[in-house]
């Protein structure tokens, strides 16, 4: 769906999602970050929400039983990059929930005495992480590999996947996305479990999830099987369109669209 698409052709393509404008007061709506909201850029710290979508948002907030962005990075650092106080984040991909109002994110119990497991695993690692071409991001308990914009990507990403081999034989959890490996303690987190954590307030019987890349396809999963269960009486999956983002997006999405511009359109239409 292009981002050109008049509002009356959108309605009509909408489908379920027009349903939740019906009854927003019992409706949540969930975005991912990067490759969301933001396009990919090259480095992490580069990356920018524009400025419509943080409005978007905001309005939304308003009107919405739950707004909330579940990323993979740090729940403050997705606040500070989205820019909007009143509405929930789920960090590190579900370890961490930053509720609006608070200050401080809440950390999964899960996490009580490992959350310096991957910092020490690679810290302890024979691998010289720079001459193999990746880029190390420090996210507390996640520790990220990049090799985006590596001299030889193709190498880089073999290295990684030979770091990958060892972290799992010492009892870490791995986690692929968009050129990128993330190590962390097992057990606990998840975007599954973070949508699940923010449904859990009364009153919301409808959510929409949008995603990019292959944590997301956990959050799709959860909410399907919410409503299944029963706990949800309606349920959307919208894959956000990429050249580099997994086939399985699209196969399991119920709407796609291309790109963060695709995802700003249906936010204008929800936002009405």
């Amino acid at each position: 769906m292009s981002p050109e698409t008049g509002r009356g052709e959108r309605e009509t393509e909408l489908g379920p999602l027009v349903r939740l404008r019906d009854d927003p007061a019992r409706a949540a709506i969930f975005t991912d970050v990067d490759g969301t909201l933001a396009p990919i850029v090259a480095r992490p710290e580069e990356a920018a929400v524009p400025a419509r979508a943080s409005e978007l948002l905001a309005r939304l907030s308003e009107r919405y039983g739950l707004v909330g962005c579940v990323s993979g990075r740090q729940a403050a650092e997705a606040r500070r990059l989205v820019g909007v106080d009143g509405i929930a984040y789920a960090g590190n991909h579900g370890l961490e929930l930053l509720l609006p109002g608070e200050d401080v994110p809440r950390f999964d119990p899960a996490l009580q005495g490992r959350e310096g497991d991957a910092a020490n695993f690679l810290a302890e690692s024979p691998v010289d992480l720079d001459a193999a071409g990746l880029r190390r991001e420090d996210k507390g308990p996640i520790q990220a590999l990049h090799w985006r914009g590596a001299e030889d990507e193709k190498a880089a990403e073999g290295q990684a996947h030979e770091i990958a081999a060892a972290a799992g034989r010492a009892d870490l959890e791995l986690r692929w996305g968009r050129k990128v490996l993330e190590l962390r303690p097992p057990g606990g987190g998840g975007k599954d479990a973070a949508v699940a954590a923010l449904l859990a307030a009364d009153g919301l019987t409808a959510a929409a999830y949008a995603g990019d890349d292959r944590t997301d396809l956990d959050a799709f999963r959860r909410l399907r099987e919410l409503a299944e269960e029963g706990e949800l009486e309606s349920a959307i999956c919208i894959g956000i369109a990429s050249e580099e983002g997994p086939a399985e997006i699209a196969a399991e999405a119920d709407l796609t669209v291309d790109g963060p511009e695709g995802w700003l359109a249906l936010l204008e239409s929800l936002a009405g």
